[in-house]
């Protein structure tokens, strides 16, 4: 097995679950841009979109704090396919048509509560139809960019989880107390 080969391979075992982890593992050859453009716009609801799955609690910040908004969009932009690249975009589209079903109004304009309702309907709305394999739903992409980019930021690192910036000796077995933070990696 070369070098590439086994890199793929443990990319897939440790990565290959997250959409768009394929495009990591193409080495040098680059995604195919399309015409997908965020507005500031699409930026501002991404963040919420984020903020309402990871919210500000007293001990730790919320999405809107790692930018979350502008992660997503260098990363669709910039890693996904094509084809993942215009699902993510009719996703947004989708989320401002089912806020204006649900709700009459705009998502940016709706509370918090009828924010996690409608992410709620959405969540469902993909575990009902993950049987269906042709292709990745929207509000996956969306969780998964959120949590990914959340806990690789730097609120996420150091203010959700514990964190040292230059860790003292490996020891594999710490007891764990509940509601302690999980280290950061």
């Amino acid at each position: 097995m070369n070098r590439r080969e086994a890199l793929s391979a443990t990319a897939l075992l440790l990565g290959g679950t997250i959409v768009g982890a394929q495009t990591f593992l193409s080495g040098c050859s680059s995604p195919k841009k399309n015409s997908l453009l965020f507005g500031p716009e699409d930026i501002l609801l991404l963040d919420e979109v984020a903020e309402t799955i990871l919210p500000e609690t007293p001990d730790s910040p919320g999405a809107k704090a790692a930018k979350l908004g502008e992660f997503m969009k260098i990363m669709v932009t910039e890693c996904y396919s094509a084809e993942d690249q215009k699902i993510f975009e009719t996703g947004i589209l989708s989320i401002r048509e089912a806020s204006e079903k649900m709700f009459g109004d705009d998502f940016m304009k709706l509370s918090a509560q009828q924010r996690h309702d409608l992410l709620s309907s959405l969540d469902k709305e993909e575990k009902e139809n993950k049987t269906e394999k042709s292709s990745t739903h929207y509000f996956t992409m969306m969780k998964q960019l959120s949590v990914w980019g959340y806990f690789t930021s730097e609120p996420g690192a150091t203010k959700a989880m514990r964190y040292v910036a230059v860790p003292g000796r490996f020891d594999g077995c710490v007891s764990y107390k509940e509601g302690e933070k999980a280290w950061a990696t």
